[in-house]
């Protein structure tokens, strides 16, 4: 009788709450179970607003942490956060595609097209999409974990196999969080900075991760499937060739800044050729992942800002990354030069915008300011004495579920957790909620408004 209740309730609630009740169910048996004793290698219970922080900071893949990964969480703690990391990376519209299969035993269209926008896929063989993109997160993450530990299993024995692991499924779900504390006076990765193999590796990993799914799958369809099945495929898909082109000049833009920036201060240590590869590394991790190769807080002010610029943007949608998402910022970019220019379209790459996406763009993008105003406002009215910069790579960090810290979110107070709580689970289902809520059926207004004229700029 209660089962055929609970099928009643999951037929009839749409795509988009699926999805957020299957987060809010994530993060609830994550917050529950880092509050046990067992979780902590002090045996203790952990404060529940902290547990309940940690929890959603690894589901929504950020990397802001209070306590200190190795150092606090026991080994099941880790692999609590492990789990939670590598759900939150997958996509939660497979974990709610698998709850509505187990209390349903069937997916409707409407799922199915949700389980594909999460996923990045173009039709709706859902399952085999699904089955592929777990298997390539799989398989790239194993690749970079034997990488690592090619570095880390020589030096540190099992612990280093297990900090491989770990660092790898953080690192392509773009979580940030890493075990490295054990390693004596090092930070996160600032004890690999000059390493390339430790570094590249990570790189490669935040990137793929980042990408997403389906321009690699376009990739595949356009060289691989033509020299091996001799099939000839025209070119790139515009979606492909709009991420490929925005994520490489973005990140040709933040390396070359940051190596200029920091050059004779956090890099000021390291040789030349060193200098680039951790200007490289921290371009990569800014836009996406979070793992500090440096100290954000004794970067310079213009280090900062442009750190806060690259984390607002985030990566490709259906991909690991938060943000605004590169394709929203070339969509904004495209309307600007089309205004200027006096054009009556949006165009880009011998391709036109439709308004409806502009439009959507638009929201996207001022949702994220006052959602990272909101935060930005609150942290500096709680703790006098904080930097503005600070408290935007805070704010910024959280929504576009990066993880890079100013080194306040130890301290920041509880109502402050609690606002950057919420925003990391904001910044992490609220650009899906709002793709899935376009496919929803629209209501046509019954009359015609007149034209409303006025002045703008």
């Amino acid at each position: 009788m209660k089962t055929s209740r609970l099928q009643k309730i999951v037929k009839r609630t749409s795509p988009t709450r699926m999805f957020v009740v299957s987060f809010v169910i994530l993060i609830f048996i994550g917050t529950v179970l880092l509050t046990l004793p067992i979780s902590a290698k002090s045996g203790r219970f952990t404060n529940p607003v902290d547990a309940l922080f940690t929890a959603t900071s690894a589901a929504c893949v950020t990397g802001l942490s209070v306590y200190d990964t190795f150092t606090y969480w026991s080994y099941f703690g880790q692999g609590v956060l492990l789990v939670l990391i590598q759900c939150g990376g997958l996509g939660l519209a497979a974990f709610a595609t698998g709850l509505t299969l187990l209390v349903r035993r069937r997916i409707g269209i409407r799922h199915l097209v949700l389980a594909r926008e999460s996923a990045g896929g173009s039709n709706l063989d859902v399952i085999s999409l699904l089955r592929i993109v777990v298997a390539f997160t799989f398989v790239v993450e194993a690749l970079g974990a034997l990488l690592l530990m090619v570095r880390f299993v020589p030096l540190y024995g099992g612990l280093g196999a297990w900090a491989s692991v770990f660092v790898s499924v953080s690192a392509f779900c773009n979580a940030g969080f890493d075990i490295l504390s054990f390693i004596p006076g090092n930070s996160s990765l600032s004890a690999f900075n000059g390493d390339p193999l430790v570094t590249l590796t990570i790189s490669m990993l935040i990137i793929i991760g980042s990408t997403g799914f389906v321009v690699f799958q376009d990739i595949y369809r356009k060289k691989v499937s033509t020299r091996l099945h001799r099939q000839h495929v025209e070119k790139l898909s515009f979606h492909a060739q709009v991420c490929l082109r925005a994520s490489l000049t973005l990140l040709v833009f933040g390396t070359v800044m940051l190596f200029i920036l920091e050059y004779n201060n956090t890099y000021r240590d390291l040789n030349f050729f060193e200098k680039l590869n951790a200007a490289f590394f921290q371009s990569v991790n800014t836009r996406t992942a979070g793992f500090a190769s440096v100290s954000i807080k004794q970067e310079t002010d213009g280090a900062k800002l442009l750190t806060s610029f690259l984390m607002f943007i985030g990566g490709c949608p259906g991909s690991t990354a938060g943000g605004i998402k590169v394709t929203t910022l070339v969509v904004l970019f495209a309307a600007v030069k089309s205004t200027l220019c006096g054009e009556d379209t949006t165009t880009f790459l011998r391709h036109r915008f439709d308004p409806g996406m502009v439009y959507k763009s638009l929201t996207v993008v001022a949702f994220a300011l006052v959602v990272s105003v909101l935060n930005v406002s609150l942290i500096l009215a709680l703790h006098h004495g904080v930097s503005i910069l600070d408290a935007i790579i805070e704010a910024v960090s959280a929504f576009a579920t990066v993880g890079l810290s100013a080194s306040l979110t130890p301290t920041l107070h509880p109502l402050a957790k609690l606002a950057l709580t919420l925003t990391m689970f904001i910044g992490r289902v609220g650009p899906v909620s709002f793709g899935v809520a376009i496919l929803m059926r629209k209501k046509k207004s019954g009359s015609v408004l007149p034209e409303g004229r006025m002045l703008i700029g």
